[in-house]
């Protein structure tokens, strides 16, 4: 039976082209996938060991990195790590060398203003030369290191980016006055997030301190032991010499360089999991196309099945035969797979580290045993799964009946079990999305969408027909007789229509369901911001920290400002509410048992010009009178009731009390507790400036205010001042990159289902390959034939899109029902351009692919297709 098997693999080469190349596609991304993944982390690990090759022994202050990166934070509290503290561990036995460092936030401004790189990975450090005037960390490219107030040093990849080159000028902000230094020279860095495109800028010790911390003060102490020296014995010394504070954390580098490596595993973890999805969602793809692959191969062997049964082999034997040959075939295309997997995997690093400059940390592949064993295991398995009805099948069929008819049809009983199955199945989902929707619970919906796609698909044979007939007056009123077979054709086989338009349907399903997500998801943002904001401009930090406190008063002076608002958080400590006793919005309980709560102070004379301010409850003019509102909730519920009174502990110490004046509605864009700026302002931390500044100008939204606003706060690279429509536009970037992310990734399945149209119209061709003879003896040209084939196609394609459309709308509107409470007033928008899309691109799929079959087709020698059985 393995000879036989083998035999037949080998005859049929060509019908299980297309199953082979469904399978090697899948594997190929699984492998693709574990091995860019593996490369990825192996990549990170080996670059974040650098990182800490000289450091044995690390000290943090937590408060200081804290306000190093947000001069917003609280106030320091703690011991700090001085220049005393510095010498004081530098003079302990085992010491090589202590280096100080203190690091923050540094925008880069290029030669137009704009800001080099993100918000989030513009980085300022201090420049610690050692006895040669270099410092290690950073390994000069060219010229030397900062060595004053006026001089700065960059990554050379930013210097790149910026066009600047030793001795230029360049534009620096922190968190003040934007600076203007002299380049001195140009370094190299492991720093993964400058390497992941980010920027570097770096200072001399002094004036680093002087922008993030104060005069003397350290964020970390970097201790390098001598050769021999144990590492757990240094830094129980040095906790032994540091101050001893809650804020003060001392490890050694062995501990924080692990720990770094538990985070990029589970990063990449994450990553390999997201692709991972995809892949299964191919192989998914994959099985349909090999389940209908061998159905109609065993079809189309039955009289040799017979003949096999009829000299005494047993229905095991039978069964085994088609599984081994399904096992050659995953096999084989498993190790092509693998192949291609290697080939993906060095390709994506290339892509994302050229064209897309994503500036991942290049490294050899990693092909882990692991990954061969999955890969080849995954696709055998699949093979095998897939191939395990047909040989069921195949196996059952007697001998006499095999011998008489070419294609056992299905029994009435089965239809029955099978159309009942799948009712159950969709009407279980149905009714878990309804509930998951109803009551917000994206599991429930999950579950749903999962049993309603099962239905649906079990349910796909009963369904083909009356969908296809939809489309038959058409195609016969165009094409006549070749639109009427080809309709016959379409509805002749259920089960093996339904197979093939079920691949393509899952692809259609998860692409329309994205779409119809992405859709709904802007129109609730542009909804919200053109509605809630009134503020024709709003000023920010680029990585979303606090603004410096001289700002709203910088913004105030622009020209062509007519009306402004600070927006800041503050919070403040509270002795219980005596009307309800709730605790704090974060749950967070003071040190004497009272809670602690965090108010958005906001200018009382001039919010209701920048934002909307709707007041369901209470006085509508209550911030004017000094007192809080407070917004609902999506849920209507409040935590705090007009007239009930606060009293509160600032953060400079002061105690006061704070009265609740009305209550906002949840459409307002304010959010929690709403208070006047002029009450509580005075008492926020020093140093504490604005979250973002809502301005509104004489003129409306027009560029001149915008470039006032960019003047007159000096043309700060980390300020950013977006208008209506750069936060529309901002906010759909972001929701199209991950569409176009999850389409990329969606691909590969269309294209295995497209395998798959392909696949089952050319190995349909040859099973009716007589009927075909008879057509063209009767009169039907080759034209005809050809397009005879490709209606058919065409009618199975559309067939398979139609029902991925209305699949993909259905699963959107309940998945975007429990978005409710992020998205206020979100609906399910269908974009009627996209879904029309879809399905043209449904129909573009189903010819394209019937173009071989149908040229093999037309091009079929007449009489020896007639005498063909």
């Amino acid at each position: 039976m393995f000879r036989t098997a083998l035999r037949n693999v080998l005859a049929h080469k060509g019908r299980l082209l297309m199953t082979t190349l469904a399978v090697m596609l899948g594997t190929a991304f699984v492998a693709g996938t574990l091995v860019f993944t593996d490369t990825l982390a192996s990549a990170l690990r080996s670059q974040n060991s650098k990182s800490y090759t000289d450091i044995a022994v690390t000290v943090s202050d937590r408060e200081a990195v804290a306000r190093s990166y947000d001069h917003g934070s609280k106030a320091h509290t703690g011991p700090t790590l001085t220049e005393d503290t510095r010498k004081a561990v530098a003079a302990l036995p085992g010491v090589a060398d202590v280096r100080g460092v203190v690091s923050g936030f540094a925008g880069i401004a290029d030669k137009k203003g704009a800001l080099i790189g993100n918000g989030f990975s513009t980085t300022g450090t201090n420049y610690v030369p050692a006895a040669d005037g270099t410092d290690p960390r950073y390994p000069l490219v060219e010229g030397r290191g900062p060595k004053n107030a006026t001089e700065i040093a960059l990554d050379a990849k930013t210097a790149e980016k910026g066009g600047y080159k030793v001795g230029d000028t360049v534009r620096v902000a922190v968190n003040g006055p934007v600076m203007e230094l002299k380049l001195t020279g140009t370094l190299r860095t492991n720093d993964p997030r400058v390497v992941a495109g980010g920027s570097l800028a770096a200072f001399d010790s002094a004036t680093a301190q002087q922008l993030y911390l104060s005069p003397g003060r350290f964020g970390e102490l970097d201790v390098k032991a001598k050769p021999g020296t144990d590492d757990s014995a240094l830094l129980a010394a040095v906790k032994q010499t540091v101050p001893h504070g809650d804020n003060l954390d001392a490890r050694t580098g062995r501990e924080l360089a692990d720990k770094q490596d538990r985070m990029i595993q589970q990063g990449t973890k994450g990553i390999s999991t997201a692709l991972l999805v995809f892949a299964g969602i191919a192989l998914f793809v994959g099985i349909f196309i090999i389940a209908n692959t061998f159905t109609m191969l065993v079809a189309q062997r039955t009289k040799e099945l017979a003949l096999l049964r009829a000299i005494g082999a047993s229905r095991k034997q039978i069964t085994r035969s088609v599984k081994i040959e399904a096992a050659l075939v995953g096999l084989t295309a498993s190790v092509a797979g693998l192949v291609a997997g290697i080939g993906i995997a060095a390709g994506l690093q290339a892509l994302l580290n050229g064209p897309l400059e994503a500036n991942l940390p290049d490294g050899p592949l990693v092909i882990a045993p692991s990954t061969v064993i999955a890969a080849l295991a995954v696709g055998v398995l699949v093979t095998l799964v897939a191939a395990w009805l047909p040989a069921r099948r195949a196996s059952r069929i007697a001998p006499v009946a095999a011998m008489s008819s070419a294609e056992q049809p299905a029994t009435q009983k089965s239809l029955v079990v099978r159309n009942t199955i799948g009712l159950v199945f969709a009407l279980a989902g149905a009714a878990g999305l309804a509930a998951g929707a109803s009551n917000k619970e994206v599991k429930l919906v999950g579950a749903g969408a999962g049993a309603l796609l099962i239905g649906v698909f079990v349910l796909t044979p009963l369904l083909s027909r009356p969908l296809i007939a939809l489309f038959a007056p058409l195609l016969r009123g165009l094409y006549g007789t070749p639109g009427r077979l080809a309709k016959e054709n379409a509805i002749r086989n259920p089960r093996r229509t339904a197979t093939t338009a079920s691949a393509l349907t899952i692809g259609v399903t998860l692409i329309t369901a994205l779409t119809v997500v992405g859709a709904s998801v802007n129109k609730a943002v542009d909804k919200a911001t053109a509605s809630d904001l009134k503020a024709d401009f709003t000023v920010t930090m680029q990585n979303y920290s606090m603004l410096s406190p001289e700002v709203a008063a910088q913004i105030a002076k622009a020209p062509g400002v007519s009306a402004m608002s600070v927006e800041r958080t503050v919070p403040v400590t509270t002795g219980g509410n005596g009307a309800n006793g709730s605790h704090g919005a974060d749950g967070s309980d003071g040190p004497d048992g009272s809670d602690t709560e965090w108010l958005t102070a906001v200018d009382a004379a001039t919010i209701d010009q920048l934002a909307t301010v709707k007041v369901k409850e209470g006085a509508a003019d209550a911030l004017k009178q000094g007192k809080l509102l407070v917004n609902s909730g999506s849920d209507g519920s409040t935590r705090y009731k007009v007239g009930d009174t606060l009293a509160v502990t600032y953060p400079d110490g002061t105690k006061g009390s704070l009265t609740v004046g009305g209550v906002l509605d949840s459409s307002t864009s304010l959010t929690g507790i709403v208070a006047p700026d002029a009450v509580v302002g005075p008492h926020a931390a020093p140093g504490t400036g604005p979250n973002r500044v809502l301005v509104k100008g004489t003129d409306g939204p027009t560029e001149k205010l915008k470039q006032a606003l960019r003047d007159a706060t000096g043309g700060n690279p980390l300020i950013a001042v977006k208008g209506e429509k750069d936060i529309k536009a901002e906010n759909r970037q972001i929701v199209t990159g991950i569409l176009n992310m999850m389409y990329g990734l969606l691909g590969m399945s269309v294209v295995i289902a497209v395998l798959g149209v392909v696949n089952t119209m050319a190995m349909s061709v040859f099973e009716r390959r007589r009927e075909i003879g008879m057509l063209r003896a009767i009169g039907l040209d080759r034209l005809g034939i050809r397009r005879m084939v490709r209606l058919e196609s065409l009618l199975i394609a559309l067939f398979g899109g139609l029902v991925g459309v209305v699949l993909g709308i259905v699963v959107a509107w309940a998945g975007l029902r429990t978005l409710a409470d992020t998205f206020k007033g979100i609906t399910t928008e269908v974009p009627p351009l996209q879904i029309l899309g879809f399905l043209l691109a449904a129909a573009v799929v189903g010819l394209v692919a019937a173009l071989w079959p149908a040229y093999k087709a037309a091009k079929m020698d007449i009489l020896g297709a007639i005498k063909s059985e």
